[in-house]
């Protein structure tokens, strides 16, 4: 299990690397395909909207077939698959199918090692357990910065998503031959997704879930990028510099509020610290936004930090559900958190067509940033409700 772990692990450096890497790719793409800020926030929705999509399915898979074939076959076909399709793009239109495509090949990745974590290991080291592979899978967020900024160079953008896809196939291979399938829970079998949904202890807390890594992922995902390069004047290799900053950032974040519900006994209050913390800045970038390009990288660094307790918010929401329907339960939390990014990213994308003004180039991120800054802090209100767990 212990080497079928580290390929999970390399898998979601994958889908780490694949929800991020666009920002790094804005001048190139648009100067090679025409695809501007607009048409990379849908390709960048259509990521996170498939990788949501597919959450329940998966679910039902992970509790049925297991993680094994599951992770293998999905990654394989549509994360190879995805990668070979975006490197033969011709149009803004392929590269949202690329993106389609592939965000069902990272689907399940991290809730197959959530769903081990969930039935191998003691319930209080859920977090701890799941925070430690964000964490480690998130040095793909680190090669979707600077690094990829190297590639697109020296191979060119092309040929980044050709060795992309071989990986990709290589990953799936190897989870399919040293991943072991934990044994199945029978007791207490009926129910379905639709029974988690009718837990009135969910209702304060998928809110929180749909909106606590959307603004993170999202200015990670895509808009930093044309952020600095608008705003700023930055280039794609300062650009790879700012976001490598930002996803060191979020990695930190991460492997700091795995533990903390151990240490302060208290998962609400480190969830609600965290996601507070992560308004403020937000809505801080917004009154700073073309003070200093120093402060607002610092700025979206502090956010990108406090983004990380996407792994605690699952494991407040894994608590309530029953053993036997786990998988689903981890899944339909990745569902929100993932789908929140998704529409989120889509809704950013209209606003930025609708505010974009060349003599003022800071009004569409304006109200970007206010709009991911405001719905966190809507989502930490309504969070305020739910009912704490250790289990």
């Amino acid at each position: 299990m212990q080497a079928g772990l580290v390929l999970l692990c390399l898998a979601y450096v994958l889908s780490q690397f694949f929800r991020a890497f666009l920002a790094v790719l804005t001048a190139v793409l648009e100067r090679d395909l025409g695809a501007g800020p607009e048409q990379l926030a849908d390709a960048s929705g259509f990521w996170f909207l498939s990788f949501a999509l597919m959450q329940l399915p998966v679910g039902w898979l992970l509790d049925r077939v297991g993680p094994r074939r599951t992770a293998a076959s999905l990654l394989l076909l549509g994360g190879g698959g995805g990668a070979a399709v975006f490197a033969l793009a011709s149009a803004p239109a392929h590269i949202s199918i690329a993106m389609f495509l592939i965000g069902i090949g990272c689907s399940p990745v991290l809730m197959a090692s959530y769903y081990i974590f969930a039935r191998e290991y003691p319930p209080a080291r859920f977090a701890t357990l799941a925070a430690l592979m964000l964490g480690m899978g998130s040095v793909g967020n680190l090669v979707a910065s600077y690094p990829t900024a190297l590639a697109v160079e020296s191979i060119g953008w092309r040929g980044a998503l050709w060795v992309l896809s071989g990986a990709s196939a290589l990953v799936a291979l190897g989870i399919l031959v040293t991943v072991r399938d934990p044994a199945r829970h029978e007791a207490g079998g009926g129910g379905s997704v639709w029974t988690l949904l009718k837990l009135p202890v969910m209702w304060t807390i998928l809110p929180m879930m749909f909106v606590c890594y959307a603004p993170s992922g999202a200015v990670r995902g895509l808009w930093i990028g044309p952020y600095l390069r608008d705003v700023f004047g930055q280039d794609t290799g300062q650009i790879g510099t700012a976001t490598l900053i930002m996803g060191c950032a979020m990695i930190a974040g991460t492997l700091c509020f795995g533990p903390l519900d151990r240490i302060f006994k208290t998962r609400k209050w480190v969830i609600f610290a965290g996601n507070l913390g992560g308004a403020l800045a937000m809505l801080a970038l917004v009154a700073l936004i073309d003070t200093s390009v120093t402060l607002s990288i610092a700025i979206i660094a502090v956010a990108g930090f406090m983004g990380g307790t996407f792994a605690p918010m699952i494991a407040h929401g894994r608590a309530f559900v029953p053993p036997h329907l786990v998988g689903r339960g981890v899944t339909l939390m990745n569902l929100f958190g993932i789908g929140g990014v998704g529409l989120m990213q889509f809704a950013s994308g209209r606003m930025h067509a609708a505010w974009a003004d060349p003599a003022l180039p800071t009004a569409p991120y304006t109200a970007i940033f206010t709009f991911f800054g405001l719905a966190l802090l809507a989502g930490t209100l309504i969070y305020l409700f739910s009912k704490d767990s250790l289990d």
